[in-house]
């Protein structure tokens, strides 16, 4: 045991030297684990104003990747990027009174031009529909005009008084809206979830994370709207669902307030049907917390800035010649796998062992390492290893001529390996069941399926009797420990099983109308 204990303690030591560590185990302190990992990680930096953060390189070139995706889908569908102002006057933004007291708390004013009091003050955006809809306004004379499918990608400033969490609840953050005017409901329902769609495909397709799509109900619906579309995501670490991105269906509700309307070919004036939608840098820090480990990030290969590093290896024994060799062969191998669209790196740094640099690379999350020795170059070989598979198996052996085929397979591979692990995961934390006493002793560190009347007071009562003061804490042995936070809806989901006849809602007894997934939220 003492010989066990000086090793362990031997390696701490060499890990705190190299300043690669992550002192954290994600099952263990999953909040200190993300706070290192983020930094470790080089995503984010801290900045002096509470709540907001600077995305780093890395970090933004993630969200350059979902921009990519997202932006060319929506274009392909008739959306045209735009752009409007940050400020919002007082007058628009009140002019919707359900919307304004849904954002009250989180609106920041700005009241002071240098030492001067502003005779208006106005605020920032939080969203743009009071910013937009007075100019859809002036656009729309008749039915000609329509349909106007505007999107922009911007920042917006929500004032949270939360604890702030960088990517998922932050003060500033980076995201797309779009907002769409149609002449009939049913142009507009079928935005909805055409939107929708593309969201999910941004999470499982780019992100390798699953989602469930759902509508939200009527308490957790956006403020003002008609309905709300949701795609909804899973931690399993810490058993927290988590909002990926709405589609909101607004109706005629805000182009009433803003009196947008256009003439019909009758003659007849009628008003537009709205869309409103966004994705966030949200996306980003759900990612890390599905796939990271306590090595640091796992990225999904179709987002990774780097998908693959090169690092060959040698010791002070080797002869002079071979490491030339390998520098060489090494370079040569780079050019080769970016001929063939892979995003590579080839870490030349002679200062650094290759331990150094396999735990390196590890922390950023590269999806494939690719070793190059002395010996494979006798067998003109490399030594491809999975970020995403610590097991022997995780490494295979790949010659020199078919690299550059293989490795695209291989991160392929890869990106289909995380959806299907998340998938699994997050499946194994889906609960169903039909009485109180069963949700109440499967609701922590799980997503709960169940009847419901979708009733506001019941929900409303769910979330009272759910709050950490009404609930005893507990932890049970391998399992997540009970969350702060009341439960509430994520969604009713729009694949569920017919209810039978006779089923009642799981918390007061009254007839239920649909299944709806409920959890412990971000």
């Amino acid at each position: 045991n003492f010989g066990s204990v000086s090793t362990m303690s031997s390696k701490n030591q060499k890990k705190k030297e190299t300043g690669l560590s992550i002192s954290y185990k994600k099952n263990e302190n999953f909040s200190e684990w993300y706070s290192q990992v983020i930094v470790a990680s080089e995503l984010i930096d801290y900045y002096d104003v509470s709540g907001c953060y600077i995305l780093r390189p890395m970090a933004y070139n993630i969200w350059e990747k979902i921009q990519e995706f997202l932006d060319q889908k929506i274009k392909e569908s008739g959306v045209k990027n735009a752009y409007f102002p940050m400020f919002v006057s007082r007058g628009a933004l009140e002019k919707e009174k359900e919307h304004v007291e849904g954002f009250a708390p989180e609106v920041a004013w700005v009241t002071r031009n240098g030492s001067s009091e502003l005779q208006e003050p106005v605020a920032i955006r939080p969203t743009s529909e009071t910013i937009i809809y007075p100019a859809y306004a002036r656009w729309v004379r008749g039915h000609r005009d329509l349909p106007i499918r505007l999107n922009q990608w911007t920042n917006v400033v929500r004032w949270e008084f939360k604890h702030p969490t960088p990517f998922i609840r932050t003060r500033e953050f980076l995201w797309q809206e779009g907002h769409s005017a149609f002449a009939t409901k049913e142009e507009a329902e079928k935005e909805v979830v055409e939107i929708l769609d593309y969201y999910a495909r941004v999470y499982e397709e780019l992100l390798a994370v699953p989602v469930i799509k759902g509508r939200k109900s009527e308490k957790e619906k956006f403020a003002g709207g008609m309905y709300t579309t949701t795609v909804e995501a899973f931690v399993p670490t810490n058993g927290r669902a988590i909002q990926g991105a709405t589609s909101h269906c607004l109706g005629q509700n805000f182009s009433r307030m803003f009196n947008i309307s256009y003439e019909t070919e009758s003659g007849e004036r009628k008003l537009v049907w709205q869309n409103s939608w966004g994705l966030t840098t949200r996306t980003i820090g759900v990612m890390i917390m599905v796939h990271g480990d306590d090595k640091g990030l796992v990225l999904p290969p179709r987002v990774a800035p780097t998908q693959a590093v090169i690092i060959y290896i040698y010791t002070s024994k080797t002869p002079a010649e071979d490491v030339q060799r390998l520098r060489e062969k090494a370079a040569e191998l780079r050019d080769t796998l970016a001929a063939a669209g892979v995003r590579v790196e080839l870490d030349t740094r002679e200062n650094y062992n290759p331990g150094w640099k396999y735990n390196y690379w590890e922390q950023k999350g590269v999806p494939l390492r690719i070793e190059l020795g002395p010996k494979d170059l006798e067998k003109e070989q490399v030594v491809f290893a999975r970020r995403d598979d610590a097991s022997p198996s995780g490494k295979m052996t790949v010659k020199w001529s078919e690299v550059a085929a293989r490795a695209p397979e291989m991160l392929e591979t890869i990106q289909a390996a995380l959806l299907e692990k998340a998938r699994k995961e997050r499946d194994a934390h889906i609960r169903y069941v039909n009485t109180w006493e069963e949700f109440m002793s499967t609701l922590d560190g799980n997503m709960v399926l169940a009847p419901w009347c979708e009733r506001i007071e019941c929900e409303e009562e769910v979330k009272k009797r759910t709050s950490p003061d009404a609930t005893e804490k507990k932890v049970v042995a391998g399992e997540a420990p009970a969350l702060s936070g009341s439960a509430k809806t994520l969604c009713l989901p729009f694949n569920q099983e017919e209810l039978p006849e006779d089923c009642k809602c799981f918390c007061c007894g009254q007839k239920a109308t649909a299944f709806a997934l409920w959890g412990r939220s971000y």
